[in-house]
């Protein structure tokens, strides 16, 4: 991406899992640059290792060989480098919205007065702040969502891994909540990175692409994502001339690694 600053770099990463019986080659030799600001999505077949790329970024899982490399100019140490969103929001139903919120913070001990008024702010900005004090089962699954999603903005991180975070959705929610995320990691100025299994959501979502091939994965196409205005919304992506080309590129190389398997 021009005029863009790397901040995490994968370099020849390669996991292997071992068991008694087996060893598994799960990621080879994986080497990809992601920029500040950019929303990266990863796509690839089924059981391809989409998920263990994000494990090894998020420090979860180390690497069999490789490394993991983010940069931190802003040397910020009340900063978290890096925030978790999974397909569930685990909440806890017993604590308000407000209470779900402040959990990172209490566990990496960040919580005080102004980190509370920061995540109070971010519920305020995005128009949950009158559910504050509901519990989780009387809001909608799109609801509970973006509450997850402040509660992951809250410590500050400089990237976020999506993992499939709109799956367990209905197809309209999906989609509003979707467009809605993009939004808000775009005015928080973070770097996001999506593994989807959804071509469309990745199309409409993102700046680039990376395209896995099946295990053992590597990459096999970068597709760089580019509609000419920032400010599309998702029906009108899905609606340019663009997007079935797109559609058809990515097909294609998923396609091609189903062809392979027989």
């Amino acid at each position: 991406m021009k005029n863009k600053e790397k901040i995490l770099m994968l370099k020849h990463l390669t996991m292997r899992y071992h068991t008694l019986k087996q060893e598994t080659l799960a990621v080879k030799d994986i080497t990809l640059d992601i920029y500040s600001e950019e929303f990266l999505s990863i796509v690839g077949p089924s059981g391809c290792g989409k998920s263990t790329v994000l494990s090894l970024i998020s420090g979860l899982l180390s690497p069999s060989s490789g490394e993991v490399v983010i940069t931190d100019r802003k040397k910020d140490l009340g900063k978290s480098l890096v925030g978790y969103m999974l397909q569930s929001d685990y909440l806890f139903e017993w604590r308000t919205i407000e209470q779900n919120i402040m959990l990172g913070l209490e566990i990496k001990k960040l919580l005080n007065e102004k980190s509370r008024e920061y995540a109070l702010k971010l519920l305020e900005k995005y128009e949950l702040i009158k559910f504050k004090d509901h519990f989780p089962n009387q809001l909608s699954g799109g609801m509970r969502q973006k509450v997850a999603l402040i509660r992951t903005l809250a410590v500050k991180p400089q990237i976020l891994l999506l993992d499939e975070p709109f799956s367990a959705l209905d197809y309209q929610t999906r989609i509003t909540l979707a467009s809605e995320v993009r939004k808000i990691i775009k005015t928080e100025r973070k770097t996001a990175v999506l593994v989807t299994h959804d071509i469309s959501e990745a199309i409409t979502l993102s700046d680039r692409i990376a395209i896995l091939s099946k295990r053992p994965s590597t990459i096999k196409r970068v597709l760089e994502v580019e509609f000419g205005s920032q400010n599309l919304s998702t029906k009108q992506k899905q609606r340019h001339e663009k997007f079935n080309d797109y559609f058809d590129v990515i097909w294609s190389e998923l396609n091609e690694n189903e062809k392979s398997k027989h």
